[in-house]
């Protein structure tokens, strides 16, 4: 079976001093990427540690296929104790910081312990330096790139950074790298500003290229012809099509589709697109450089969860204003899906639903914790009561897009996903709009032959974070071309995903998640039912933990 090669960095910013230690083992049997993250905090982080505490751990790591020169392997994958769950999390971003890491020579990069002062970490080849950086303090996303990029030769596709957001603990912000592409979901970002790190910068000459099987260029020919709508608009394109279909939140979640789609739809965010955008290596070339002439801005998106989340859940139909909501949050580090429905929540109970200069406002002081923006940078879980409003989140996290009230399938895979109301943990949407062929679609409505499905997703989009692979190669990395890049049979690595689900939730067990965890906001009939039946094609006990034997202990 194929896994990544290398040691383990561990830095730690308390004691300024860095180590390697052999993982082979670990490497050997979880692949990289998430599987590898998972297993390394697992073994690593205290089950009662504080999230913002010196104990709990970021593991930055990258995946066998990152070693490669195939589309969709332009990712990379960070692994932590999340400060808005309270649970383990793991989270990758695209762009172009993979092949940086792997050029350092190390599978995986662990930080720990927390600085004085703000500094910047700078990973090589050849050894550690960790720099002090006063004056960053508070210093923009786009602020932190040029620095590095003046003072150190080195561009935005070497930078993993957090804005003003991370500084401030804000409970979701995000980990950005090359300025817009996030490490978003579960607050990351705020993980690294309670180290006091503003960034750390990946540089090597470490020549790590393999040679893949045939199926790899067949792989990289596709990307490059294929004619998806993706390319031209992200998934953007999706905003009409969940509105048909009854799946689009709006005015914070009290209904399912939006009369203003037209104004923040994909074709609005087609004519703004001036240039083509990609990760790493990749040839399909599905990301969003965008540019409004009336008003001069310009960003990458907006993609549909930005698009719901910061327009039809917060009543606006002006792409414009999406636009700077989505430049507003890769600037000061914050995911997009929850920083947008917490805005939701406080125009909800404000009764101003499509007033875009208080949505900016407000994003503007959930980053630095002003006013009301202090309270909102909690998160919905912590402040929906005192706000008046209900409790739109799973495990604490916020929903984002394809709502399971239309989505029933969907539905279940947020109660059950362990880091929380995540669209990608499970995507079992992608069966009930439907987005695959017909024979693989599955009906909207119930749960019917669900459980068993989902807990093959789950696995198999563990598999594809630990290759590391992109979701959105869907239609062209199939399980066969999957299990012939990995070099295993397919059931085997599936029973790697399997592994690395049972970790996950067995390390949340420790930390009291239960069946009662796995809940939505919403009664959806045979939902517990279905829950029963996942829990026991997972072999999982009735209230939701994992028996301590699974996971070797």
């Amino acid at each position: 079976m194929l896994h990544v090669e290398g040691p383990l960095l561990t830095v730690d910013a308390s004691e300024r001093s860095a180590h390697e230690t052999d993982c082979d083992d670990v490497l050997s049997t979880f692949i990289g990427g998430r599987g590898v993250g998972t297993k390394l905090a697992y073994d690593r982080i205290p089950f009662d540690a504080d999230p913002f505490g010196e104990e709990n751990r970021l593991f930055f790591v990258t995946g066998p296929l990152q070693a490669s020169r195939t589309s969709f392997t332009g990712r990379t994958s960070c692994t932590g104790l999340s400060p808005l769950t309270g649970g383990l999390l793991s989270s990758n971003a695209g762009g172009f910081l993979s092949r940086n890491l792997a050029a350092t020579g190390y599978a995986a990069v662990e930080f720990v312990g927390s600085s004085d002062e703000p500094v910047v970490i700078h990973v090589r080849d050849d050894g550690v330096e960790i720099e002090p950086v006063p004056e960053l303090e508070g210093a923009l996303v786009s602020e932190v790139t040029d620095y590095v990029r003046e003072n150190h030769d080195l561009d935005a596709e070497n930078v993993a950074c957090i804005g003003p957001a991370g500084e401030n603990r804000v409970r979701f912000a995000s980990i950005m790298t090359s300025e817009h592409r996030t490490f978003g979901r579960g607050g990351l970002g705020a993980v690294l500003g309670s180290k006091n790190v503003k960034a750390i910068t990946f540089d090597g000459d470490v020549d790590r290229t393999i040679e893949l099987p045939d199926v790899a260029r067949d792989v990289h020919r596709e990307a490059a012809t294929s004619d998806s709508v993706m390319k031209r608009q992200g998934t953007a394109g999706l905003t009409a099509f969940a509105n048909e279909v009854g799946a689009l939140p709006t005015r914070y979640f009290s209904e399912l589709s939006f009369e203003g789609t037209d104004g923040i739809d994909g074709d609005r965010v087609e004519e703004r697109k001036f240039k083509k955008g990609t990760c790493s290596q990749c040839a399909f070339a599905c990301k969003l450089p965008t540019r409004d002439e009336e008003t001069d801005l310009e960003t990458e998106g907006p993609e549909y969860e930005t698009v719901m989340a910061f327009g039809s859940n917060a009543g606006v139909d002006d792409v414009r204003s999406v636009m700077k909501s989505n430049e507003l949050c890769d600037e000061f580090g914050l995911d997009a899906i929850s920083c947008g429905d917490v805005v939701a929540a406080y125009l909800a109970s404000e009764g101003r639903f499509g007033d875009s200069e208080l949505v900016h406002e407000t994003v503007e002081r959930i980053a630095h914790r002003e006013g009301i923006g202090d309270r909102l940078a909690e998160g919905i879980d912590r402040i929906h009561e005192e706000l008046g409003v209900r409790n739109w989140t799973a495990k604490g996290m916020e929903f984002a897009a394809h709502d399971g009230r239309a989505l029933n399938g969907q539905a279940l895979a947020f109660a059950t996903a362990n880091r929380g109301a995540d669209h990608l943990y499970g995507s079992m949407y992608v069966y009930e709009y439907p987005l695959v062929a017909p024979d693989a679609a599955l009906d909207p409505e119930g749960f019917e032959g669900k459980p068993d499905r989902l807990v093959e997703k789950e696995n198999h989009n563990a598999l594809l974070d630990s290759g590391i692979v992109c979701r959105f190669s869907r239609d062209v990395v199939d399980e066969r071309r999957l299990a012939t890049l990995l070099d295993a049979d397919y059931e085997q690595l599936l029973a790697v995903g399997t592994r690395i689900v049972d970790l996950e939730r067995r390390f949340n067990n420790e930390r009291g998640f239960d069946r009662a965890d796995d809940s939505l906001p919403y009664d959806l009939p045979g939902f517990e039912a279905a829950l029963e039946e996942y829990y026991s094609v997972r072999g999982w006990a009735d209230d939701g933990t994992v028996p301590p034997d699974r996971v070797g202990g």
